[in-house]
C-alpha cells in the first residue's frame, strides 16, 4: 500500500460578475482546490505504480465534498467540472495520471448523477507552474457554453519530489456565452456526450 503523504492543501473561489458585457442575474461562481502530496515515486522508475490510485481515493473525495462546501454547499448548483496535477521534476508525466480515476470517481460521487468524462491535464513543472484545468459540463460534454478553463497554481509547489493535485468545479455557464450549439436545456441523450 502507498501512503498518501499531503503537506498542504489550497483551496480558491471566485466570483464573475461581467465580462465587459452586462451583468448576469446571479454572478458565475468557479472553485480549485489542490493538494500537494509526496510523490512517492519521485528520483527512479517503478513498474507498478497503480496502487496509488486506490490510495488516492480518500483525498479525491475528501477534496471534492470541501471544494462543493467552498461554492455553497448545493451540489445541484454545480454543472461544470475539470481535473488535474503537476509533478514535480524528479517524478514523470504517468504520476500525474494516477490521479484521473480516484479524482475524476470522486467528483461524480460528490454530485450525485454526473455522467460527463471529466476533462483532465497534466504536466511536469517547478514550484509555481501554473497550469489551466478544462472545464465542460457535468452530463454533456457538448455544451459548448460549459466549455472553460481555470489556470491553478500553488506558489511553492511542487517540489522536486510532489505532485500537486487539483479538482475544479464551476456553478454556471460563462458570462455571456453566446456561440451556440447545444444547450444544457437541451441535454436529451445522457450520454455523457448529447
Amino acid at each position: 500500500m502507498v501512503d498518501i503523504v499531503v503537506r498542504k492543501t489550497c483551496l480558491i473561489t471566485e466570483e464573475i460578475h461581467h465580462e465587459g458585457g452586462p451583468k448576469p442575474a446571479v454572478p458565475r461562481r468557479r472553485g480549485a482546490i489542490a493538494a500537494v502530496i509526496r510523490n512517492p515515486f519521485a528520483g527512479g522508475y517503478v513498474e507498478d505504480i497503480k496502487p496509488m490510485m486506490d490510495a488516492l481515493s480518500p483525498l479525491g473525495v475528501e477534496m471534492a465534498n470541501k471544494l462543493v462546501q467552498a461554492l455553497g454547499g448545493d451540489k445541484t448548483a454545480i454543472d461544470g467540472y475539470g481535473k488535474g496535477a503537476i509533478v514535480g521534476a524528479a517524478g514523470e508525466l504517468e504520476h500525474g495520471a494516477l490521479w484521473h480515476v480516484p479524482g475524476g470517481y470522486a467528483m461524480r460521487a460528490a454530485l450525485g448523477d454526473a455522467k460527463a468524462i471529466v476533462p483532465s491535464t497534466k504536466k511536469v513543472g517547478g514550484p509555481g507552474t501554473r497550469i489551466d484545468i478544462p472545464v465542460t459540463h457535468i452530463n454533456a460534454s457538448y455544451v459548448r457554453s460549459h466549455f472553460d478553463a481555470m489556470e491553478v497554481n500553488v506558489p511553492d509547489s511542487p517540489r522536486a519530489d510532489e505532485i500537486v493535485l487539483i479538482l475544479v468545479m464551476t456553478c454556471g455557464p460563462r458570462v455571456h456565452a453566446r456561440v451556440g450549439g447545444l444547450r444544457v436545456e437541451d441535454i436529451s441523450v445522457h450520454d455523457g456526450q448529447r
